[in-house]
């Protein structure tokens, strides 16, 4: 045995570890390398999930009927700051009332006629719509319709399990009371809204934005030059501050119109993409994923990637990424390729 290796077994036995052996082969010029490669989930095998699950379980059996995308390196998440999954509710059928530090939103794909409530406020959920239920907000889910519902669920629980800091409770009954009337936050929210609310929240308030207003913008916008690494982009911005759609994450709408086919760019935020419309692929890196209505997938970060619409209409992508937390850190960086 060298001296040096029985200098670390030494430094070892008294829980020290030397720096040398921390940067051994890494060299002074070295980028960011994500920790899992990118993913892809079809919506055949997730829909065939959710209908078993559906058949499985009752609300009895699963406090929410969930299933998960699950990156094979990671484990049991989606990405390493960010989950994403489907969860099914079918008529009759209620998610009992709870609240959790993590910040999650509800992007409706299929059904209708459902709605969940958050801090006392009735949000209906009509495909396409995105709800939030921002950082220990209360919030059940109600299905009062004839037909079932499915919802992509998106968290930071990655992020808040890596920083240690989780805390959940149950409500005390299985449902909130209903404190506010529907569609009241779309009025206090409103560009004229009343003087009492403040713009200094560090959480935004629970929101509904409607795919009826998201489809209009998209369409009128469908004939400008869009971004050439994008194409036509929508962010749904928190509506207090402009920001982003809660602290920790951002969720985008992309459009791609027809024969589009956007330029290669990187950049330090993970993205987690559903595929609400349309088909087409993406390429990141050397591999290539062909897409169509239903399926999802991730772009870790700092790798290379492109976008092209391969149908005759336009293809709609729906977005989830974690640049809030490296624009927050001042770590987000950006570039064509």
């Amino acid at each position: 045995m060298s001296n040096l290796e029985a200098f670390n077994r030494d430094l070892e036995e008294k829980n020290l570890l030397g720096y040398w052996n921390i940067v051994r082969g890494r060299g002074d010029d070295y980028e960011p390398k994500s920790s899992f490669e990118p993913c892809m989930w079809k919506w055949s095998d997730v829909s065939a999930a959710m209908v078993k699950a559906g058949e499985t379980l009752g609300p009895e059996d699963s406090f929410r009927r969930f299933i998960g995308f699950r990156t094979p390196s990671l484990r049991a998440s989606t990405t390493h700051t960010l989950l994403l999954g489907a969860q099914l509710v079918k008529p009759g059928e209620l998610a009992k009332a709870h609240h959790h530090t993590m910040g999650a939103i509800r992007f409706v794909i299929r059904g209708g006629g459902a709605q969940t409530t958050v801090n006392g406020e009735p949000f209906p959920m009509e495909a396409g719509d995105l709800i939030t239920t921002p950082s220990l907000t209360w919030h059940d889910h109600y299905n009062g319709s004839d037909t079932p519902i499915m919802w992509l669920d998106g968290a930071d629980g990655p992020l808040i399990k890596f920083l240690e800091i989780g805390f959940g409770g149950r409500f005390e009954a299985d449902r909130q009371p209903h404190s506010r009337g529907v569609g009241y936050s779309a009025y206090e929210l409103a560009p004229a809204r009343p003087s009492w609310v403040s713009r200094g929240a560090v959480q935004p308030p629970p929101y509904r934005y409607r795919w009826e207003d998201t489809e209009k913008t998209l369409k009128n916008l469908g004939e400008m030059p869009g971004d050439a690494y994008d194409g036509i982009l929508l962010r749904y911005v928190n509506p207090l501050t402009d920001g982003p759609t809660l602290p920790t994450l951002s969720c985008e709408i992309q459009m791609l119109r027809q024969g589009e086919q956007t330029k290669a760019h990187r950049h330090t935020s993970t993205s987690i993409y559903h595929v609400f419309k349309g088909k087409g692929f993406t390429v990141v890196g050397d591999r290539r994923f062909d897409w169509e209505e239903g399926d999802s997938f991730t772009v870790p970060l700092w790798r290379e990637h492109r976008h092209g619409n391969a149908s005759r209409a336009e293809a709609v992508l729906f977005v989830m990424n974690d640049k809030p937390v490296m624009d927050a850190l001042g770590f987000y960086r950006e570039e064509g390729t």
